[in-house]
């Protein structure tokens, strides 16, 4: 079946986009890591607390782009396509959500703003978590029956998907500068979320 096979390619690369969110969040972003958490027990004891939260969190999110990929690469119907699609999403939203309640747990991070960093950060997790939602909503009511009726409308899912990924980490990136980062990095939870798909960077 050709039609949904672009598009299918498409949704997977925008899909490896929104990886990138918890890597934003794992730390391992932060600038090789060499320099320590600091003395700071407080803080060291924060990012241990929200870097065991994330990485089940992470690989959830993880396997559910690996779904999405394999059904890329198989030769699926519409509606394998369709229920693999509407769990993936229900999987992300399900993890983002876990992962603004595990950073609003741990409290502000003792750094300056920490708190309005901390704020910041699981309004986004929660909005993420929201958006991915209406993605699985928006998947599961697509006409399967239709090949081309199928196909648009997984295009327009793979347009959200893409600007989901490319917009609003911004509280996430703020929430790991500078020490938080480099006590996040240390983190073991930290270290293997950052494990990353391979297609992360295209």
């Amino acid at each position: 079946m050709e039609g949904t096979k672009p598009v299918n390619k498409k949704l997977t690369a925008a899909l490896s986009g929104g990886a990138v969110l918890v890597l934003a969040l794992s730390g391992c972003s932060s600038d090789g890591g060499s320099g320590s958490g600091g003395g700071n027990d407080k803080l060291n004891s924060w990012a241990k607390q929200v870097c065991d939260a994330l990485k089940p969190q992470a690989q959830k999110i993880q396997e559910a782009n690996a779904a999405i990929q394999k059904q890329t690469s198989d030769n699926s119907t519409p509606e394998a396509v369709q229920k693999t699609d509407a769990q993936a999403f229900q999987d992300m939203s399900d993890a983002y959500k876990a992962l603004g309640t595990a950073v609003d747990n741990a409290g502000p991070p003792d750094v300056e703003d920490g708190k309005t960093k901390q704020a910041n950060a699981v309004k986004e997790l929660n909005a993420l978590s929201a958006s991915y939602a209406d993605l699985k909503t928006q998947v599961a009511k697509l006409d399967t029956k239709d090949q081309a009726k199928f196909a648009e409308g997984l295009k327009d899912v793979a347009t959200q998907l893409g600007k989901l990924s490319q917009s609003g980490n911004d509280p996430l990136k703020q929430l790991e500068q500078g020490d938080v980062g480099k006590a996040m990095a240390q983190q073991e939870g930290c270290k293997s979320a950052s494990g990353s798909p391979a297609a992360v960077n295209g």
